[in-house]
């Protein structure tokens, strides 16, 4: 399949902000509502303040510990893409998001993985970590975290043999948001707490994961800007910023959707 080139539309970049988990996941349903009706197509990277483990959207509820999180100030919200359980860190993870029509995007799965994850793979490289894709599979860990997951070729990034980025779509009809995590400084203690039953080593999970400050004396905000610089230049995407009305649109999904109790406990869309 021919690759789609992204430089012949309209894209923004959002430099990265900090904002609410909610609001993280909101912000990515309006720049996809946005590029589905004409606007701009979005890059952008965040950070999740406070600290947020996100659900996958089949993740059952009781893999969590809530009362952890809750005593910890650590947000719990949940994704609309699948996996395992992520802890965001508000220094060691580093996330991002792509958003663009449907139509303009490979339909293939794999091909569409390849294509969106360039920009990280460049921004990695930049950073003085030239990862790729797993070459090949390896077994879960433990199923509930999702970078101890089984590794997967197509999407799941790997330097020196250790899960440094996973990534995601959510494919709607008319749009398609990819977004991702890559791990800036790795915090297995704080992950591994995360969850009600973590039957799995401290070492076993060093041993799958790894991080860029492990391997390169970047600085965080080096490591956000190379980031920055390489979705900008895959995109040609000129810096800008959200709308009043999708910041307002945004706070009303943060509120009744992802913040709401039905949608992070069970999975029930209330805005559906």
């Amino acid at each position: 399949m021919t690759d789609i080139d992204p430089t012949g539309q309209e894209w923004r970049l959002v430099r990265e902000e900090s904002l609410p988990g909610p609001l993280c996941m909101a912000l990515d349903v309006v720049a996809a509502e946005t590029a589905a009706n004409g606007g701009p197509r979005t890059v952008r990277v965040y950070q999740w303040q406070p600290s947020t483990l996100s659900l996958g959207y089949h993740q059952r509820s009781d893999d969590i510990d809530w009362t952890f999180c809750e005593r910890e100030g650590i947000t719990v919200t949940r994704r609309p893409t699948g996996g395992g359980a992520i802890y965001h860190d508000e220094y060691g993870d580093i996330s991002y998001s792509i958003i663009a029509p449907a139509a303009e995007l490979p339909g293939d799965l794999m091909a569409s993985y390849e294509q969106l994850c360039q920009p990280l793979l460049d921004g990695c490289a930049a950073m003085g970590v030239p990862a790729d894709f797993a070459h090949e599979s390896a077994d879960a860990l433990y199923e509930p975290a999702c970078y101890l997951r089984d590794i997967h070729p197509a999407h799941d990034i790997i330097y020196e043999g250790g899960k440094l980025s996973g990534n995601a779509q959510y494919r709607r009809r008319d749009s398609v948001i990819q977004h991702g995590s890559l791990t800036y400084h790795a915090t297995p203690e704080r992950t591994r707490a995360c969850f009600a039953t973590p039957d799995v080593s401290l070492d076993r999970i060093t041993d799958r994961i790894t991080a860029i400050d492990e391997h390169s004396d970047i600085s965080r905000q080096g490591a956000v800007g190379a980031l920055e610089d390489a979705l900008e230049r895959w995109a040609d995407a000129k810096v800008g910023t959200w709308t009043d009305e999708e910041l307002e649109r945004a706070a009303e999904i943060a509120t009744e959707k992802f913040g709401a109790e039905m949608w992070n406990q069970n999975a029930t869309d209330p805005i559906a």
